[in-house]
């Protein structure tokens, strides 16, 4: 509770949620004593999807090859502690809430987003760890985004691209969105995971002919990829390495790992069995994620329940190939919030699924309604029921036998459903 009174309270310092521009962070950042400048082996992970896993599969390669890692990721899932990672661990609440508490008092009367109030705490924090290798998630897009301070690192990942958050950024496209993420990357080493098609490589590769990086890009520079006997191979200039079974679920994720090989590989010159042991330890939370255990566990009955955060159509896409390769029915309860492609996320889901059911997600004013998301896929040729709670979507999948429940459409209903849990 003290967590979340010191949560709100930082809330109340700048009335906009979001508000894309960098000055009120570097003025806090000086405030600190610019500990950005401080921190010396930074990653910054930059995409529409793929940025977590990238920043989890790049962490475990690197913690099995001995290297220490700070790590920043947004938006958490049960506890903004999730957000701040430091010399592999993650932060205890009660340093958090004293970290928070010294940044309130430096910030004073001047206003900052919460977000841009993290990043800075994180930054500040991260001064006692700077040697080590630091991680950084961006958040919306990147060009303003408050984790664009550094003057330089070691590398910039670009995960996979696609249409989201678009009422942010005046030019509503593709090209829009990869200029907003590429415009301001620098000059170092630019790793561009697994794309949707080659038309946004094309896009990419010509977003980033000024930039003088070195540039290194899935499936031209490095691939991986799936055999008929399950193999799985990774190749690139230094080699190849058969593969174990990740220790994530879905295909899409192996264009997420041959990205972080890559980095780990050209820039650490990580060994062959470090890299085949920490793509097995590799830790997602509601990313594919099956809940084993727990309450909502107990209600399902005799049936698998798993969650996802995806949103988008690129999200949408990749789970639709996953639930293809099931040999069970698979039945979706769905929460989103208002800003999402609703339609285009469901029909790529719809073929592949026996049922849909749509549910409000608890504590989120900007969440869309049930029965409002029911009119938005109007004309979808499939059934949709409604249902109050989380709690009774889950008993209404009790009747089935051996089927998969998977929830899904927004990070922040996983979020309730693990904290549920």
């Amino acid at each position: 509770m003290k967590l979340q009174k010191l949560i709100s309270r930082l809330e109340q310092k700048h009335p906009k949620k979001i508000d894309l521009t960098l000055e009120r962070t570097f003025d806090l950042l000086k405030k600190l004593g610019n500990p950005q400048d401080k921190i010396k082996n930074v990653i910054s992970v930059v995409g529409t999807n793929s940025k977590y896993s990238i920043c989890q599969s790049l962490k475990a390669i690197l913690n099995q090859s001995k290297y220490k890692c700070n790590l920043y990721l947004s938006p958490h899932l049960q506890s903004f502690t999730e957000r701040f990672v430091y010399n592999n661990e993650e932060i205890d609440e009660e340093n958090l809430i004293n970290l928070l508490e010294d940044i309130e008092k430096i910030l004073g009367d001047n206003p900052a987003t919460l977000f841009e109030i993290l990043t800075c705490a994180y930054l500040k924090q991260c001064e006692e760890f700077k040697d080590n290798i630091t991680i950084i998630e961006a958040g919306l897009f990147h060009q303003f985004d408050s984790t664009n301070i550094f003057k330089k690192n070691l590398a910039s990942i670009l995960g996979s691209i696609g249409l989201d958050h678009l009422k942010w950024i005046k030019n509503k496209t593709i090209d829009g969105v990869i200029y907003e993420k590429t415009v301001k990357l620098l000059n170092s080493n630019i790793f561009v995971n697994k794309q949707e098609n080659n038309k946004i490589i094309l896009k990419i590769q010509k977003a980033l002919e000024n930039n003088q990086s070195k540039k290194y890009f899935c499936d031209v520079d490095f691939n991986i990829l799936r055999f008929e006997n399950n193999f799985i191979q990774y190749e690139d200039d230094l080699g190849s390495i058969l593969l174990p079974e990740p220790s994530v679920l879905g295909d899409h994720q192996l264009g997420n790992i041959s990205t972080s090989i890559a980095v780990a590989r050209k820039l650490f010159n990580t060994k062959d069995q470090d890299i085949k042991k920490g793509i097995t330890k590799i830790e997602l939370k509601g990313r594919l994620q099956e809940i084993t255990s727990g309450k909502l566990k107990d209600l399902v009955g005799y049936n698998r329940l798993f969650c996802d955060g995806g949103h988008n159509e690129n999200s949408s896409r990749a789970i639709a190939n996953w639930i293809k390769q099931q040999n069970q029915n698979v039945h979706l309860i769905v929460g989103m919030m208002k800003d999402k492609d609703h339609k285009n996320f469901i029909y790529n889901l719809k073929h592949y699924v026996k049922s849909i059911t749509l549910i409000d997600i608890p504590n989120q004013n900007e969440s869309i309604s049930k029965e409002e998301l029911k009119k938005k896929l109007n004309g979808i040729e499939i059934s949709i029921n409604l249902e109050n709670s989380i709690k009774d979507s889950v008993m209404s999948m009790s009747k089935n036998q051996n089927d998969i429940c998977l929830f899904i459409g927004s990070l922040y209903l996983v979020g309730e459903v693990l904290k549920l849990n």
